[in-house]
């Protein structure tokens, strides 16, 4: 349950005017590798810009060890009240009969780059070399295959070091027992600037996707219907006010904050999401049905769950978005 209930006073719309409200803190679960990553930038922005606030939510960010295969898992222990999570994950919890379901929409269609070493020109170097991949069932390692395949690349033709984590990957790049590794934005821009290549981006293979959710248990959040829906409307916000250009120069700074990078490489991760668009993040929290399909379609050419597939309805519960005025 909510760990915190509290009545405080907000001041609303900048016009000076105090109001009684209700402060709910929602323990909100974080993957640690992502922390200082791009995709909890609505998250940093939500907090500064004060759209938590607004709507009377704290969060308490709790990271979870071990990496996103236990972030359900630290859903159905109660640990938290609502979790970061890639989709896979929360798909086979649910089919192994966990109570979760999404109720808003992350990261969607992400861009990795294929990151290698120097002296790799070309794919068919990558024939009996190492990649620092995630885990089989791993967004991350599933479209990197789709685009090693697209470049005519089989499963045959490289060795696969299974890590999970960005921090990992990239390290096992730097000390050269990686030859290749997927890497994310802000990493992928530093991983140049080192001189490391890039070899190609994981859209080319993969359109469309949902990647990530924020999700939490059915029960819980039904009996917490209030809570939730304001959560999903601060984050809603968020994704707009990123998106708006006219804050292009603030999400800048937000970036560079949350991130550790430099302002350049900042500029660079958003004029790659956004010019054009590339769908890599939700227009305001929204959870792309059609990208979850495809999740579970590749899941099922990976044989990490069983045919008949299911439907992706079966993974959300899409009433807090609509009461929110998302969806």
């Amino acid at each position: 349950m909510m760990r915190a209930i509290t009545m405080a006073v907000l001041v609303c719309g900048g016009l000076g005017q105090a109001a009684a409200a209700d402060v709910i803190t929602l323990r909100y679960g974080q993957i640690p590798s992502t922390i200082r990553s791009v995709s909890s930038l609505p998250l940093y922005v939500a907090r500064q810009q004060g759209l938590f606030a607004r709507e009377g939510i704290a969060l308490d960010l709790v990271p979870i060890e071990g990496g996103t295969d236990n972030m359900v898992a630290a859903l159905d222990r109660s640990t938290v009240d609502v979790t970061q999570t890639a989709t896979p994950y929360l798909v086979s919890a649910a089919l192994a009969g966990s109570d979760a379901a999404a109720i808003a929409g992350g990261t969607a269609n992400p861009i990795y780059s294929l990151i290698v070493q120097p002296r790799i020109q070309s794919f068919a170097d990558l024939k009996g070399r190492v990649l620092g991949l995630s885990l089989p069932i791993d967004t991350i390692s599933i479209s990197t295959r789709k685009l090693l395949a697209l470049k005519g690349l089989s499963e045959g033709d490289y060795f696969v070091k299974a890590l999970v984590g960005t921090p990992l990957r990239f390290d096992c790049l730097k000390r050269g027992e990686c030859d290749g590794v997927p890497l994310g934005q802000p990493d992928d821009f530093l991983a140049l600037a080192q001189g490391f290549r890039r070899l190609g981006l994981s859209t080319e293979a993969v359109g469309s996707f949902q990647f990530e959710v924020a999700a939490a248990r059915r029960v819980w959040a039904a009996a917490n219907r209030d809570a939730v829906v304001r959560f999903v409307r601060a984050l809603g916000a968020a994704y707009r006010f990123i998106r708006d250009g006219a804050n292009r120069a603030e999400v800048i700074k937000a970036t560079v904050a949350l991130t550790g990078a430099q302002e350049d490489v900042a500029q660079q991760t958003l004029a790659l999401y956004f010019e054009p668009e590339r769908g890599v993040m939700p227009k305001q929290a929204e959870i792309n049905l059609a990208g979850l399909a495809q999740v579970i379609a590749f899941m099922g050419e990976g044989e990490t769950i069983k045919l008949p597939l299911p439907a992706p309805e079966r993974f959300v519960d899409l009433q807090y978005l609509q009461a929110a005025g998302v969806e």
